[in-house]
């Protein structure tokens, strides 16, 4: 039975990364951290899943839970991960990236068992990039804009000391925009969702929106996933590695596609208050070395993406924290 430690367990990501796990043939014994107590329901006797609830910023509290749990492989998915919130609360933003990540890799450090460590990082590391260098590979230089991204830049320069400097096992990634069913609406496609079928079930008058001119890069969470295991099992230590579609659409298209999908067709407001003072106007990556070394291939469409996420703000109403 292969021992996990997942941070972050209750969030978005990991509640699909469970779901992967449970359909696969393997065994797992989970450890999820989370700040709160909380409830995860897996629906099969191979997978023994304990949550504990627990602070990252309290190294005092994880050496000892680490020492205990001696995982294998750390699935580091704990963050602060909106950039729009980043410009609001910089040093929340700060120590919720990066302090808790090197709270982590050094109680690995010290407790000294062999692990593999994922570090989970993001697109918006690269920062403006000028058209030539699109799609964004991997040797494209750091150009944070951001308090979140310049937290990002410094975890995965601290991941390349650890693995330098102490020998430890770490992969690391930069994700770009993951999108999909049960993200909170905090994330710009899953507001566009809610807010489509509220208006359409009459709950709301007005959709509002910020910048759509600009261009990203969606990937489906279960897309992502899949990646992430794949990347444990075959990324090289001490390598970064891109986990992206490699196509680009202006949030314009998507909102337009989303419409289509919804049988809706409706005007939106441009809320001055959901612009950012700085972006990132085009973010499109290439996944060609993920592909290469880890034989990994995105499989659901943007548009298969779009359905189930319309589906669930129609069914459910509301996002995992």
């Amino acid at each position: 039975m292969k021992k996990i430690l997942i941070t972050g367990v209750m969030g978005f990501v990991s509640r699909h990364l469970i779901d992967h796990l449970s359909a696969t043939e393997e065994c797992y014994e989970i450890t999820g951290l989370c700040r709160h107590p909380g409830k995860i329901d897996v629906d099969n006797k191979k997978i023994k899943l304990n949550l504990v609830a627990t602070d990252l910023n309290d190294r005092e509290k994880i050496l000892p839970l680490l020492d205990k749990v001696r995982p294998e492989q750390v699935i580091h998915l704990a963050s602060e991960s909106s950039v729009a919130h980043s410009w609001h609360t910089p040093v929340e933003s700060f120590q919720n990236n990066t302090n808790i990540f090197l709270n982590l890799v050094e109680s690995v450090r010290n407790l000294n068992f062999p692990c593999r460590i994922l570090s989970i990082g993001s697109s918006e590391e690269y920062g403006v990039v000028d058209a030539s260098n699109i799609p964004i590979s991997e040797n494209t230089p750091f150009n944070p804009v951001s308090p979140y991204a310049v937290a990002r830049v410094s975890q995965e320069l601290l991941s390349k000391i650890y693995v330098n400097g102490y020998g430890m096992d770490i992969v690391m990634t930069r994700s770009f925009n993951h999108i999909g069913p049960g993200q909170k609406d905090d994330f710009v496609v899953s507001s566009f969702a809610k807010q489509i079928m509220n208006i359409r079930k009459g709950k709301a008058s007005v959709l509002e929106v910020g910048n759509i001119d600009i261009v990203r890069d969606f990937l489906d969470v279960r897309d992502v996933v899949k990646a992430y295991m794949l990347l444990l099992e075959k990324g090289k230590s001490g390598e970064m590695y891109n986990v992206c579609s490699g196509a680009g659409y202006s949030l314009k298209e998507v909102l337009d596609k989303m419409m289509l999908i919804a049988d809706v067709d409706f005007g939106y407001h441009i809320n001055k208050e959901l612009i950012r003072p700085a972006d990132n106007p085009v973010i499109i990556g290439s996944n060609k070395k993920i592909k290469e070394e880890c034989g990994w291939q995105p499989l659901i469409s943007l548009s298969g993406s779009l359905e189930d996420i319309l589906a669930y703000w129609d069914k459910e109403g509301g996002g995992s924290a």
